[in-house]
């Protein structure tokens, strides 16, 4: 599967640099040279690293198939892509990227509560999206304690929630109501 790790956005200079949003947490590891990249548009490469450094925030990139600034230009707005069955390959077993969660059935013990829908990345951690089998939203911490078992193979994961985090996230429509004392028997 192709996970984004990059948008090419302006050139730089004159020998073929061009700046790029960087789309990857790790791009130290995803930009170096000799490093072959899809490109999408397809007709725009594939691309090989040949140069990556940092000019203040900004990753420039230059490319061995471009070697001046009108051929930078032309790959202005490509999106460029890496082969995830090659990361697999490093043996990096601490992480998951979000194609490989969506679809997996939510389970606590044997019950299955939902389905994986997505993964929201923040800076302190990062959250399950889980759709509820009533199809409600319900946000997980995707900690250990929480998530801790994720089989990819086996088509779930295993949730161990404290009490209430699923009722945090209902709405207030959907929750119960709550039994309200009538004016008439209090008055009595």
């Amino acid at each position: 599967m192709q996970l984004q790790v990059a948008r090419i956005g302006k050139p730089h200079g004159i020998r073929g640099e061009v700046t790029v949003q960087v789309l990857t947490d790790a791009p130290g590891d995803r930009f170096v040279p000799g490093t072959e990249l899809t490109v999408e548009p397809a007709s725009k490469g594939p691309l090989t690293v040949l140069s990556a450094r940092w000019n203040k925030d900004i990753l420039l990139l230059g490319f061995e198939e471009v070697a001046d600034r009108n051929g930078a230009e032309e790959l202005r707005g490509a999106k460029l892509f890496i082969d995830t069955e090659t990361v697999d390959e490093d043996g990096d077993d601490e992480g998951w990227y979000e194609h490989e969660l969506v679809g997996l059935q939510a389970r606590v013990g044997d019950d299955v509560v939902g389905t994986v829908s997505g993964l929201r990345t923040l800076t302190v951690q990062d959250l399950l999206v889980v759709e509820g089998t009533g199809g409600e939203e319900i946000l997980v911490p995707f900690v250990e304690a929480i998530v801790p078992e994720v089989n990819v193979d086996g088509g779930y994961v295993l949730l161990t929630p404290p009490e209430g985090l699923f009722e945090l996230n209902t709405s207030e429509e959907k929750k119960p109501e709550e039994k309200k004392a009538d004016p008439k028997e209090a008055g009595q």
